[in-house]
Order: C-alpha cells, then sequence, then structure tokens
C-alpha cells in the first residue's frame, strides 16, 4: 500500500526511527461493578435512561461533551484502552514504539477488524481519523486539544501507522484512549456531517440504528464484533455482546428516571440524585455504580482575566467567604467528598491542600479592604469608586444536578454576607457556551473529562485562552502565568515519570496559590441499575459504563 500522509500548516519536522517500547503510563481507573455470577445468557433489550442532554451530534468527534461519550462507548473503540490499575493496554493497536526524541510513535494494529459498514480497519482509517478530528471543519474541541501535537500521520504499510509530533507529548497514549479520539469508518466520514452525526459507524459491540430525536437512540447489536481491549476475557463459547439491542432513551427528570427504573421500564440510568442513591439502598433489585470521572475535579473557575478577580486579593477573599464542606455534607447525603485539589481522586498525582481553603471571614475582610473594596451599600454589598462588588455565575441547566444547584445558592449566601453580590443566571447549555464565549462571566463551573494528569495543561496554559475550531476554550479561568505555562509543557514533554510527578505538583501549587479556582468534589458519575444487569462496568479510560460485556438475568 502506498505511504499516507497529511499535515497541519506547520512547518515539517526531520523525525528519527521508533526505537523503544513504552512502558505502562499511570492514570486511574473506572469503577466496576462486581463479578457477574451465573453463565451469561445471550439475547433481550436493555433500556438505558441518560439524564444528561441529548446530544446534538451522535460522533463524539464533533464538538466533544460527556453525553457524547457515554452513548458512543457502544459503537467506537479507541487505539489503546487502560487497565484498572492505569496501565496502558492494548485495544485497536497490538503494540506501539517511541522515538528517543519522542517526536515520533509508531503503532502496529490489529488485522482482524472491520467497520460496520464492512471498510477495513486500518492504518488509512488512523490517519482519517486524525485529520477529521484537527479538521477546523469538524468544530472539535475535546478531541482537536488532546491531539494536538500530532503534525503528521503516515501509513506506513496496512498496519501500521506513524504519528509524527511537532513536541514530545507524554499524555499521547492517555489521550488516545479516549472515545472523543475513537476510531470512524473513514467511508463513513466522507458522508455530511449530518448524516454523520446521526449514525456513526465504528467496530464497537453496537450499531446505531435508529435515532428519535428528543426520545432515544437504539443500538444493534454487531454481530461480526471481534475486538474488545485486552482486559476482556471472553468465555469460551460465547461471543460478544450478548445482548440484542439497547434502547438510550433521554429523560432528563430524576424522579421520572428513578420511577422507570423501579418499573423496570428501563434498566439502568444515569445522573442518580443523592438522595435517590441513599433511597435504593435498602433495595436488593437496585445495585449502584459509583465510577468518578479523571481529569479535573468538580470546581468553580475564578475569572482572573477582568475584574473583579484580576486582583489575587479578590479572588482569594472569596474563597475564604464560603463554606463549600457544609454544603457538600449536607446536600450530597455521603455521596460526595469534598475536594480540594484541581485533579480528581483517581488522579494519583493530584496535590490536596485543605487548609488552603478553610473559611475565613476576618481575613476575607482584610483582603477586600486592602484591595480598595472597603465600603458597603445600604444592602451590605463592598463598593469601590461607587460600584458594588458584582460577579456574574452562568449555571448550565443541563449540566448542573439539583443539589449543586442548592449547593450554588449557599455559595451565594455565604459571599453576600462577605460582600459579594453573586448573580446566579441558570441557562440551557447553548446559551450557557454563549456567554462563555463572550467572557460574559466571572464564575463558572465547567466540567472537563481528560485522563491523567495533562489536562492541568489543557485548562491552565495560557495558550488554551485561545478557542479551540469549535469556538470552545478550556481556560475559562484564563490563568496567565508564564512560569505555569513552562512547568506545563515540560510536563507534557517528559517521559520521566519522578519528573513528570514533580512538574506537576509545581504546577498544582501554582493555581492553588493564585487562587484561581474552588474546588468541590469529584465529578460525579453514579449509576444506578436493576440487579438483573450482570456484566455491567465503567471504562477505566473516561468512566463510562460499557455493555460489550452486559447481560440480563431473568
Amino acid at each position: 500500500m502506498p505511504s499516507r500522509r497529511f499535515s497541519r500548516p506547520r512547518a515539517a519536522v526531520v523525525l528519527t526511527a521508533a526505537v523503544a517500547l513504552l512502558i505502562a503510563a499511570c492514570s486511574p481507573g473506572g469503577g466496576t461493578t462486581g463479578e457477574p455470577t451465573g453463565e451469561p445468557v445471550a439475547g433481550g433489550t436493555l433500556t438505558y435512561a441518560s439524564g444528561d442532554a441529548e446530544p446534538s451530534c451522535l460522533d463524539p468527534h464533533v464538538g466533544g461533551n460527556y453525553p457524547q461519550a457515554l452513548i458512543a462507548t457502544q459503537y467506537l473503540e479507541s487505539l489503546v484502552s487502560l487497565s484498572d490499575d492505569g496501565e496502558v493496554i492494548p485495544w485497536l493497536a497490538t503494540e506501539w514504539t517511541e522515538s528517543d526524541d519522542g517526536l515520533t510513535w509508531e503503532f502496529r494494529l490489529r488485522e482482524d477488524v472491520t467497520f460496520t459498514d464492512g471498510t477495513p480497519f486500518d492504518a488509512e482509517a488512523v490517519a482519517a481519523n486524525i485529520e477529521h478530528v484537527q479538521d477546523p471543519a469538524t468544530a472539535s474541541s475535546t478531541g482537536y486539544l488532546a491531539l494536538a501535537k500530532i503534525e503528521n500521520v503516515v501509513a506506513v504499510d496496512d498496519h501500521l501507522v506513524r504519528l509524527e509530533l511537532s513536541a514530545p507529548d507524554s499524555a499521547l497514549l492517555e489521550s488516545l484512549s479516549q472515545v472523543w479520539v475513537a476510531m470512524e469508518s473513514p467511508k463513513a466520514l466522507e458522508r455530511s456531517q449530518e448524516e454523520n452525526c446521526a449514525a456513526p459507524v465504528g467496530t464497537g459491540p453496537f450499531v446505531v440504528d435508529e435515532w428519535e430525536r428528543q426520545e432515544s437512540v437504539t443500538l444493534v447489536r454487531n454481530d461480526d464484533y471481534a475486538s474488545p481491549p485486552a482486559d476482556v476475557e471472553v468465555p469460551e463459547g460465547a461471543t460478544l455482546p450478548y445482548l440484542d439491542s439497547i434502547v438510550w432513551r433521554f429523560i432528563p427528570d430524576s424522579a421520572s428516571r428513578y420511577a422507570a427504573l423501579q418499573s423496570g421500564e428501563a434498566q439502568v440510568i444515569d445522573n442518580a440524585q443523592p438522595d435517590t442513591i441513599r433511597s435504593a439502598e435498602p433495595d436488593d433489585a437496585i445495585e449502584e455504580l459509583d465510577a468518578p470521572r479523571p481529569g479535573a475535579a468538580n470546581r468553580i473557575e475564578l475569572n482572573s482575566g477582568k475584574a473583579p478577580f484580576d486582583d489575587e486579593r479578590v479572588r482569594e477573599a472569596f474563597i475564604r467567604s464560603v463554606n463549600v464542606d457544609d454544603g457538600i455534607q449536607s446536600l450530597f447525603f455521603g455521596t460526595a467528598e469534598r475536594s480540594y485539589s484541581p485533579l480528581s481522586s483517581v488522579e494519583p498525582l493530584g496535590l490536596s491542600e485543605p487548609d488552603r481553603f478553610a473559611v475565613d471571614t476576618a481575613a476575607a475582610a482584610d483582603l477586600l479592604d486592602e484591595a480598595g473594596w472597603d465600603e458597603r451599600d445600604a444592602e451590605g454589598y463592598r463598593v469601590k469608586d461607587g460600584e458594588r462588588l458584582t460577579l456574574d455565575f452562568p449555571v448550565s441547566t443541563n449540566q448542573s444536578i439539583p443539589a449543586e444547584q442548592s449547593l450554588f445558592e449557599q455559595i451565594q449566601a455565604d459571599a453576600k454576607t462577605a460582600g459579594f453580590q453573586v448573580n446566579l443566571h441558570p441557562l440551557d447549555l447553548s446559551s450557557w457556551y454563549g456567554a462563555l464565549a463572550e467572557n460574559d462571566y466571572d464564575l463558572v463551573s465547567a466540567p472537563y473529562t481528560k485522563v491523567g494528569p495533562d489536562v492541568l495543561r489543557i485548562l491552565y496554559h495560557s495558550a488554551s485562552i485561545e478557542p479551540a475550531p469549535s469556538g470552545y476554550f478550556a481556560n475559562l479561568a484564563q490563568v496567565d502565568d508564564a512560569e505555569l505555562d513552562e512547568l506545563l509543557t515540560r510536563a507534557s514533554a517528559t517521559s520521566d515519570a519522578g519528573e513528570r510527578a514533580d512538574l506537576y505538583a509545581q504546577a498544582q501549587r501554582i493555581i492553588l496559590d493564585g487562587y484561581y479556582i474552588l474546588p468541590l468534589y469529584d465529578q460525579q458519575n453514579h449509576f444506578l441499575y436493576s440487579s438483573t444487569v450482570r456484566g455491567l462496568r465503567a471504562m477505566p479510560t473516561v468512566s463510562t459504563p460499557t455493555f460489550a460485556e452486559a447481560w440480563l438475568a431473568s
């Protein structure tokens, strides 16, 4: 097969041959259920009820949000996966090598895999997928940022693909494990974006059969499925998947989702609310899968790019004013633990500093006085030069659960006592993205999932203040710190595990020292499911549930 190459608009780089076999990366795994009991039963339809916003596109290359990842996990597969202990393991790629200078990676691909439209999975397909993610017309955000260092892709032969990088990338394998850069049929990618959004074509255990907008997506069994990741053991004589089909329903109301689970109309629900989780505990017919997401903790980011949070004293005063711990304890019924780190608790390199977030109203008052906000108006709000200390906080009603909204209201009340007027603006997802694009926010809670600590570079390097082709920019705290940029760049480039850990620790300390964020808790991923569902697990990559091994007991 002739070599195929595509290039991003950058200068060409001369590279050496790949020589070093990559040793396992260190990254967290997702949650799992208990061991399935009994012999798997083939057949049946499982109904999944989602409380996340219905995706506008079923192709996770486009945009790249978590609702897309949830459903796309069922029909798309990645080059690599992770084991439960965070080791990078084979999936569609069987092995890989990295050059001494870190600028060239070669991946040997499986030779027995075909997309569900009959197109072979090969090196050309990998090239087409990376090109699709990086094409500005695709409007990718999560995938685009994850693959930003890939400059050229070369199909060396049918099943050997070479990635040429503009700079070393210690997080490349972590990035390639994510569903936002999973493999799709190059033939299908040649269709219009509207067509591909409606029914992406992958190599996974299920196939998109029908999408009834505002209602459900029906997935049917891929009868030719043969490519589970390396940590899946298929019983002798069995073939995956066991299920005939999945009906993926969109039920925004949490009470209605739980009622559907209780009645048997649904076998799995996501976005289970804290009170629902607790009330379900005594019910032997219902189980819970708790799979916190990797990457960043759920947090409130303070927009340091404009007043009043361009003043570090004001940022610290706000953080010192609010009692997050009590709110989490009272509203989440023990289903969430307070975070004091920029990173999720499942990230082993997270730096946690609880003392930094201790409430100290006296210190907050002194800081505001020093910053010139030393007067109060008739309503008790701080003022400076006749202007009230006002903060705009747009909240996505599609992403925020009721307990979290109540927490934000408690934070609003605490901040008022200190003299901050916090204006909460509930918005639908489209309007919320619009407010961010217009820089019309002072506070924002923006979930972001990426495997590994490199999420810090995505979220806090100054380059991420610039928007991706989708229009979304990840550095919502608008941190612009040259020392932090250097640390994150060096951490991204080094393959030395010890050096990488030290650099990420230094980077987190700068983020915490600058009071750019208020960590809350891990990004919540609570699933409730019927005890008739066996073999359900969360992928150790981005903690999405997979039904490749699931089956229904009678």
